[in-house]
This record gives C-alpha cells, structure tokens and sequence, in this order.
C-alpha cells in the first residue's frame, strides 16, 4: 500500500506536477464546486469576455451538486458527478489556470491533452459516498450563481477529502493501466 499524501489547496502547478496516477491523497483547504449549469455560465463569461467569479488558478474544481444542508449541518451528501458532463467546458480553464478537478469517470482526450498541456490533475472520489465525504466539508458558501440552487459555485473548506489521483499530469491513467492489467491477468488466468 503507497504512502497517502497530504495536499493543501491551493495546489499550484508544480505540486500538480509531482503527483502521479495511483496516488492516494487526503486534501484540505479551500476548493470550489461546480457541476453542468455553473460551467455553462462560466464558458458564457468567458466567451463574453467577462471576469470569472472566482481565479481558477492553482485551484481546484468539485465536481459535485450537493443535497441541503440538514439543521445543524454545514452542507447535505456531496457525492461527486459523472465528470465527462464537463468535459466540454474544461479545457477553458485550464488554459486560465486550474490544476485539479475531483469527480468519477473517464475524461476524454481532449481533456487529459489539456491536462498534459496545462500541467492538472484529475482526483477520482468515491461515487456512492456522499455522506461520508461531506463530513470532510467544514464550511461552505456560493460565491456564484446562487440561482442553480445545488449546482451554484460554491467554495468550501474541506479537511483530509480522500481521493485517489486518475490522471497525472503526464497522462498517466489509472482507467487504462488498471483496465490493461486486469485484461492481462484475466486473459492469461483462462489460458492456464
């Protein structure tokens, strides 16, 4: 079992770069939350030539639209999204800078280029486990789009959020080498 590393958010470039497919990391600090309907807007801003509400660089997206808070609760199950919903929209931020987004599923190439480019990193987060991480959530406030309701931006501070880095910044994909070994393994398991 590797070493877990401990991540403080922001996470610039060259931190970004020192991570590689297979790690497993606890993050902390302060991160941002968007899902379909904020990246919308934010592509809007960006065509229209609008400032951003918040500076994607060294920061990190969240790919996740949390339920209401219960009485007493800082923020409701926040269990990340299918990713590839923003796969369109990211290479954008990128280029301005971003160098983490947290989410489930495969990205496209087009994505993991720009990550490449870029110098990101792709976090993957345990789908189905939305009660459990939002207890790693310890504040949270929309800092836009207030009208999306769950998929408003939001930034929140998060202590020791359990991810497992995908996809390094050099392309190194946890999809394909765990899928490739697997295939070996089991193609060559029947062949005995």
């Amino acid at each position: 079992m590797s070493e877990v590393i401990k991540i403080n958010a922001p996470l610039t470039k060259e931190k970004a770069m020192e991570l590689r497919a297979g790690d497993m990391v606890l993050i902390s600090g302060s991160i941002y939350t968007g899902r379909d309907a904020a990246h919308k807007k934010l592509m809007e801003a960006i065509a229209n030539g609008e400032q951003l509400p918040f500076d994607p660089k060294d920061q990190i997206i969240y790919y996740v639209g949390p339920t209401p808070a219960k009485p007493g609760a800082v923020i409701g199950s926040a269990g990340p999204t299918t990713s590839s919903r923003m796969d369109k929209m990211t290479v954008p931020l990128l280029e301005r800078g971003l160098t983490g987004m947290i989410g489930k599923g495969a990205r496209s190439e087009e994505v993991i280029d720009g990550m490449k480019r870029f110098g990101a990193v792709y976090f993957g987060a345990v789908g189905g486990a939305g009660a459990l991480i939002s207890t790693c959530i310890k504040s949270s406030e929309i800092v836009a789009y207030e009208e999306l309701g769950p998929e408003a931006i939001r930034r929140i501070y998060v202590e020791g959020f359990p991810a497992v880095v995908v996809i390094d910044s050099k392309g190194g994909n946890l999809y394909e080498s765990e899928r490739a070994k697997y295939s070996k393994e089991y193609v060559e398991g029947k062949s005995k």
